[in-house]
């Protein structure tokens, strides 16, 4: 979810509304009561359950599923913030995951057989409660989406939305969008990567924590169709700048603002309320566009 000067609110609203609990005491908790070992909350990873028709039954935090070295391989650019579900998320979970989620799976994706159609991709990573993917996809019926999120009660909002705008071109993923992409994102398929307000992980000591660096766009390139484009966007200036600094770096892709900084806010990215607020009172909020080469 995003975390940063004008997205702590949002952060804060949207998850009061999800019913979330903000003590840091919950996950533990909630481990000890699956009976699962400690160590299992720590892995940080979502393993779903369906029944026989492929609806979502529940989830939980586990390491069972997961390679032996999952939990020492790299430092997380998130925290899993699980929370409780309102009725409407686990109802749109449990009655349209099979219309609308996608499973992780260690193998790629046949994308034409997910949408029933070939159509230029947009990829979003941490769509926090999915309102404005859900915007996006219904104002753009021709570009299929996928937004991926750690945040069940955001993926049961997001979905609810989706089947309330009766969308046909989202798609949703409920894991580690670093997983997502090399395991599971064909190369050449995105033809617009979005990061909004990604975590700027504030204190100085946590910088390394920031997604947004030279190995994530060695990731994230080869996805990208010829011409396709990076849109990230933050309100966060010291993340700004390093984000401007780590693309300006490197040669595959280019800057589309003349000036070679941040670009105008491109209409298809929805002005959210926080957003807004922010604007009136004073906040920056900082875009950049770079197209592959």
């Amino acid at each position: 979810m995003s975390e940063n000067s004008s997205g702590e609110a949002q952060e804060k609203e949207q998850m009061e509304r999800a019913g979330a609990s903000h003590n840091t005491d919950s996950l533990a908790a909630e481990t000890a009561s699956s009976g699962l070992p400690p160590e299992a909350g720590s892995a940080e990873v979502i393993v779903r359950e369906l029944d026989e028709n492929g609806s979502y039954i529940k989830h939980r935090l586990s390491s069972a599923d997961a390679a032996p070295d999952y939990r020492s391989r790299r430092i997380k650019s998130f925290v899993v913030r699980e929370g409780r579900l309102t009725a409407g998320q686990e109802h749109a979970l449990t009655s349209f995951w099979k219309d609308y989620g996608i499973d992780y799976e260690n193998r790629l994706l046949d994308l034409p057989a997910v949408f029933g159609r070939k159509a230029p991709l947009a990829l979003e990573i941490g769509f926090g409660m999915g309102k404005s993917l859900v915007e996006m996809a219904v104002r753009d019926p021709g570009r299929d989406f996928i937004g991926i999120e750690v945040h069940t009660p955001g993926v049961g909002a997001c979905i609810m939305g989706a089947h309330e705008a009766g969308l046909t071109n989202l798609r949703v993923i409920h894991y580690d969008a670093v997983d997502v992409l090399g395991n599971m994102i064909p190369d050449g398929a995105i033809d617009r990567l979005q990061l909004y307000f990604p975590d700027p992980w504030h204190k100085a000591r946590h910088n390394k924590r920031r997604l947004v660096k030279p190995e994530f766009l060695d990731l994230v390139i080869p996805k990208l169709a010829s011409g396709g484009v990076i849109h990230m966007a933050t309100d966060w200036e010291p993340y700004a700048e390093q984000m401007l600094e780590v693309q300006r770096a490197d040669a595959r892709i280019v800057n589309m603002d003349p000036a070679g900084g941040y670009a105008p806010r491109p209409d298809y990215r929805p002005l959210t309320k926080f957003e807004a607020r922010g604007q009136r009172l004073g906040h920056g909020v900082w875009d950049l566009l770079f197209r592959k080469i």
